[in-house]
């Protein structure tokens, strides 16, 4: 191989997943040795360039994102679901997280793959997202044993219109520390602020944006451009991440940051949220589910956006810069304490292409 010209391809799909989207591979067309499987996707993307102008990336962090399927050896899921969170101007892969946009397309690709056959017209897709461990069921439209990419679901932040796709998490609670509140504590004091370290679907940290010196309706754009509120929130990032027993987290996506303000628009609050060194277009899914948590946990630093307790089950919607998402909520209380049963939300997703990607051969010969 090392003496033949061609480049090495590696057979993948291309979907969007919710509002992200990227290449979804089978993991035995990868290779599993981590450091050298990294070294693959960051070819794949292009990562190391703004434009990712040598890669499938989009140059933003909704847009380099990869999907790895393999059919489950668990009696309790269909499929393993490993994600890689891939850099945008910088060559690094997080298998740290999990994406629940990226998850919304692993039912339909489980089944165009071959991992699951479609049965009736509704195929349900047990998934276990590696990265946490948690579970999800995906519920697939198949009328005719085929996937549907055709419908009258919205997703705000998307154009047009989609089959839905329904996501039921589950053990979603502490999903990398193993607890709620990793620290102990629902409010801790970080650089002289107020903020609430929480861990359900995904390590985050979340504050008042009103604290942070902007009003939280901003738009992404404006808040890129607001470098020295990134500064302040990395510093902050980087103590709340060994508070919480993540240790060093400079180079690491997690923990994410959420900024959260009254709502506006008739939803329960107004979020932004960070994914870290950019602000997201919309609103991550797992995101969605730790800002809920948190909204929903007495206590917290979101107990001011909240006029009375809620009652279970709960439509949540949340702001976002795009418009709003809702995360259907089954919870209950013990004590003061959150018990957060499940949680769902109904996106869409879409095969865009499928093929071959090519690596250059300085990576593929590694291969061998």
């Amino acid at each position: 191989m090392a003496s033949n010209l061609k480049q090495h391809g590696i057979p993948f799909m291309f979907f969007r997943g919710g509002t992200s989207r990227g290449p979804y591979f089978l993991s035995e067309n990868l290779p599993q040795d981590k450091d050298l499987l990294a070294e693959v996707l960051i070819s794949v993307i292009g990562a190391g360039n703004i434009r990712n102008i040598d890669g499938l990336g989009g140059g933003s962090s909704v847009t380099t994102k990869v999907a790895i399927l393999s059919k489950s050896k668990e009696k309790y899921a269909d499929v393993e679901y490993l994600f890689a969170q891939v850099g945008v101007d910088k060559k690094l892969v997080d298998f740290g997280p999990t994406c629940g946009n990226i998850l919304v397309g692993v039912g339909p690709a489980a089944i165009e793959m071959g991992l699951v056959t479609a049965v009736g017209n509704q195929t349900k897709v047990r998934i276990r997202a590696s990265n946490t461990n948690a579970l999800v069921e995906s519920i697939v439209e198949t009328p005719g044993g085929v996937v549907n990419y055709e419908g009258n679901q919205t997703v705000d932040g998307v154009p047009g219109t989609s089959a839905p796709v329904v996501l039921n998490f589950m053990n979603t609670v502490g999903s990398i520390t193993g607890k709620m509140f990793p620290t102990g504590k629902k409010i801790d004091i970080i650089q002289g602020l107020q903020v609430t370290c929480i861990d359900v679907a995904m390590p985050m940290i979340i504050a008042r944006a009103g604290d942070f010196g902007i009003t939280g309706y901003e738009t992404p754009q404006e808040l890129d451009e607001n470098r020295e509120l990134f500064a302040q929130m990395e510093t902050i990032r980087i103590e709340a991440g060994q508070r919480m027993g993540l240790g060093n987290v400079s180079d690491r996506v997690t923990p994410k940051i959420g900024l959260v303000s009254k709502a506006i628009n008739g939803g329960h609050f107004s979020a932004r949220y960070f994914m870290p060194w950019h602000t997201h277009p919309s609103m991550a899914i797992t995101g969605s589910q730790c800002l809920g948590a948190c909204f929903l946990s007495p206590g917290t630093i979101t107990e001011n956006l909240a006029s009375e307790r809620e009652s279970s089950p709960l439509d949540m919607v949340i702001e976002h810069p795009m418009g709003k998402i809702k995360i259907v909520t089954n919870f209950d209380y013990e004590n003061d304490d959150l018990n957060l049963i499940s949680a769902g939300v109904v996106r869409t997703a879409r095969l865009i292409a499928e093929g071959k990607v090519f690596i250059p051969r300085s990576v593929s010969d590694k291969l061998i």
